[in-house]
């Protein structure tokens, strides 16, 4: 994907997870009012309730105005104009407020007409079965005799208790816009550093093949040169010079072919092939150069699968060299092919050094290598087992790596039918 579309798509994802978080925000705040709101209104209409209450039995009508004031969100005026008690009075407010499912903590207090000030009655816990008795200042109000006050000391918590879905949700999206922004964040930084490390080794390589080139031609050259033929020396190591050159320029193509897949996927041509006798090839190949090389095939008949031949080819070459590399007696190779589950199974079983588990799921990973000592002997970049990942993956197969019981690991590739 192009950077240009990349941060489009980052911008445009940020700003409609800013814009879904501040309108959930608006959202818990409307709500919010709406829940006081309606406390209020349930308490207005539980206080009328009590005044009722408090005029039964009595020859007294009930006032004509609305005797309740809202002083403030949790402070309320009730004007009854009668005398009353003050048991029947916390009576009526715990049953009218139970009624109206009312259960935050409440406290009243009268007005006393004869030292002329509020009386504080009772502090009312609907959930401390013995509170502590306090002391709170209850305002007097003019032009009122007989009338009573109700403070919620609790309500704005008890609000928020009923909203708790609502900042539940609002947490989750705050933990969501945060945990977008630091994988944002953190796929600009694999980004760049990608970037950086693809034209590193694009660079590199080739800076080191102009060079090597030279040293191939000159060295060519010179292999046929007759001093050269008539000195066994100087022949050797002629040809050892032609041989490391060679090794060298084939690690430096294969990290170009990496590189340049990690942009674009590797071009296959797919046809019908014969597992065995490719197998067969490289392994007769593979024993040219080591002699005490050991390798049996498994393989009830000739299967046939739909894979690119050359890059099949290589697989086969890159494992059966890690194995061979990473063996310190004569190594043993057993390649067993079967099909099992509509499905054909490729087996290579070595007696090499093994792996430890916790370093067996990394093997496939680019420029990986387990640190050791045997390793530390071995040249190579860690990208024989990437490649053999990445060829796997493209054709839709099934790559796993397992330690044997006794030495040895044994990777095996499952193709489906």
């Amino acid at each position: 994907m192009k950077t240009k579309n990349l941060n489009i798509i980052i911008v445009l994802g940020l700003v409609a997870t800013i814009g879904i978080l501040v309108a959930q925000l608006l959202w818990t705040k409307e709500a919010f009012n709406l829940e006081e709101k309606k406390f209020s209104q349930k308490t207005h209409i539980a206080l009328l309730e009590v005044v009722k209450k408090l005029y039964q039995g009595t020859n007294s009508e009930l006032p004509s105005e609305n005797p309740i004031k809202k002083i403030a969100n949790d402070y309320y005026i009730v004007n009854v104009e009668n005398d009353f008690e003050p048991k029947i009075l916390e009576y009526y407010l715990k049953t009218e407020f139970a009624k109206f499912n009312i259960t935050t903590d409440f406290e009243y207090a009268m007005y006393n007409c004869q030292s002329d000030e509020m009386v504080y009655g009772n502090y009312i816990s609907l959930t401390d079965k013995s509170p502590e008795k306090r002391t709170v200042y209850f305002p007097k109000h003019k032009n009122l005799v007989y009338y009573f006050a109700i403070r919620f000391p609790n309500e704005t918590t008890y609000l928020f208790s009923s909203l708790r879905f609502w900042f539940v949700l609002s947490f989750a999206l705050i933990v969501i816009l945060l945990v977008y922004v630091y994988s944002i964040y953190t796929i600009i930084q694999q980004k760049k550093y990608s970037e950086l490390q693809r034209d590193f080794i694009n660079n590199m390589t080739h800076e080191f093949k102009t060079p090597l080139s030279s040293i191939l031609l000159a060295s060519n050259y010179l292999n046929k040169q007759k001093p050269i033929l008539e000195d066994s020396k100087l022949k050797k190591y002629t040809e050892i010079i032609i041989h490391q050159s060679t090794k060298l320029n084939s690690h430096i193509e294969q990290i170009l072919n990496i590189a340049k897949s990690d942009n674009a996927p590797i071009k296959m041509d797919l046809k019908e092939i014969l597992i065995v006798p490719i197998i067969k090839d490289v392994v007769e190949n593979m024993q040219l150069n080591h002699p005490n090389l050991s390798i049996k095939i498994n393989a009830s008949r000739d299967f046939t699968i739909q894979a690119d031949a050359f890059h099949f080819t290589n697989i086969v070459y890159n494992l059966l060299d890690n194995s061979i590399k990473y063996c310190d007696i004569n190594p043993e190779i057993i390649i067993s092919i079967k099909e099992q589950n509509s499905q054909i199974k490729i087996d290579f079983s070595d007696n090499g050094i093994g792996i430890s588990d916790k370093n067996l799921t990394f093997i496939f990973d680019k420029f990986y290598r387990i640190p050791s000592t045997k390793s530390n002997g071995i040249n190579g970049f860690g990208l024989g087992l990437y490649y053999v990942k990445k060829i796997c993956t493209q054709h839709h197969w099934k790559l796993f790596a397992s330690n044997n019981i006794d030495k040895g690991i044994t990777i095996s590739i499952v193709i489906p039918r």
